[in-house]
This record gives C-alpha cells, structure tokens and sequence, in this order.
C-alpha cells in the first residue's frame, strides 16, 4: 500500500446523498480479485450508455476529473453491502481521500484499510467547500492526515478524526499484517519466552 503523505488537489463534486456500494461497483463487476482494471468501472452506470460510449456530462468522464485526488460526496457515501471492490475502484481512479457528512460504517473501515481516506466534516464545512467548488471547479484543497486538517481553498482548516491505528497504517503504507511484519522482532521474543515458561504438563 502507497504511503500516506499530505498533498493538495482539485476536487471532483458528486455532491449525491446515500450513494451505495453496487452504485460504486456494480456487482457485476465482482467477480475479480483483482484491483486492476476497476477504475474502468467506477460508477459504471452513471458513467456510461448502455452501448458503453461515456456520458459526456458525468463528472469523472470531464477532462477536468484526470488526475484529481478528492472526491466530495453527498452524506452517508458508501451505504449498502460491504463490498471491498468499492474502494479498490475508487484508489484505482486516483482518489485518495473522500469528503462527506457522513459514511457508512464497513465502507470507512474497508477504505481505511485500502489507503483511501474518509474525511468526516460538519454540514457547514460541507457547504462552504460546495460553495468554494461552484464559484472555481479548479478550486484546491489540502490534505494533511499528520495533523488530521483539511485545508479548504479559502485557507481555512477543517479538523478530522481518525482511529490511531489507521492513521499509522496509512501514514506508514501497510496493511494490517504490514503492522505485524513491523513488528517481527518483538513478537519473535515474546514467543520465545512464552514457549520456555510455558508448562506443557500442567492439568
């Protein structure tokens, strides 16, 4: 998994309530294991005809979503099943951090866990940056998860939460047993004196 670091990007606007992980990827689209290639399907049936020519007025399809590491999104993204291709699809597309309301619980912890980063702020935040996003579609926002704040184009900051352990697993690019390799050495010595005091005779 890439490391986390702090960047600044524009930012594409989906700013639609309950978006839920078969609009995401649909579940057509699951029977891969693979990450590859999902980008292609991100938000397939908004995104595209059903000959498969792109919708020119859907907003990934822009020439202006190339490159874009934000996506803003309505409240309670990600709702529905727990899919983990829903945030293979949306890394895969670029997008390192998501800002909403809210999220739907499995969908924030699978998308911690794949280097895509929840960003959870107030309504007002919300609005001001929706605002900020119409009045300048090339507007910036700067990501910083060291000191978990989103800078908006107007230079003011919004703080976020995140649990510890994600925050260093994302800071630090591994996943869970990435942690666990890190930590190689301590365990191996634990397991060591555990297995000389351990009493294999006792009832």
């Amino acid at each position: 998994m890439k490391r986390f670091e702090t960047f600044t990007s524009r930012v594409v606007a989906l700013p639609v309530d309950n978006i839920d992980t078969d609009q995401i990827i649909p579940a057509r689209f699951l029977k891969t294991i693979s990450k590859e290639g999902l980008d292609k399907q991100l938000f397939n049936d908004w995104r595209y005809e059903a000959d498969g020519a792109p919708k020119a007025d859907f907003v990934l399809n822009r020439p202006e979503a190339q490159g874009v590491q934000v996506l803003f999104a309505g409240d309670n993204f990600g709702c529905g099943s727990s899919r983990e291709h829903a945030p293979w699809a949306l890394t895969q597309f670029g997008f390192r951090a998501i800002v909403s309301t809210s999220f739907a619980d499995i969908f924030k912890q699978n998308s911690l866990k794949n280097g895509l980063l929840p960003i959870v702020v107030s309504r007002d935040v919300h609005a001001k940056l929706h605002q900020a996003i119409q009045a300048d579609p090339k507007a910036t926002v700067r990501v910083d998860l060291a000191s978990q704040t989103l800078t908006l184009p107007d230079g003011s900051k919004a703080e976020f939460a995140v649990d510890g352990f994600s925050k260093h697993c994302l800071i630090e690019g591994v996943d869970e047993l990435g942690f666990l390799a890190q930590h190689g050495a301590e365990i191996a010595a634990y397991e060591a004196k555990r297995t000389s005091t351990l009493n294999t005779l006792a009832d």
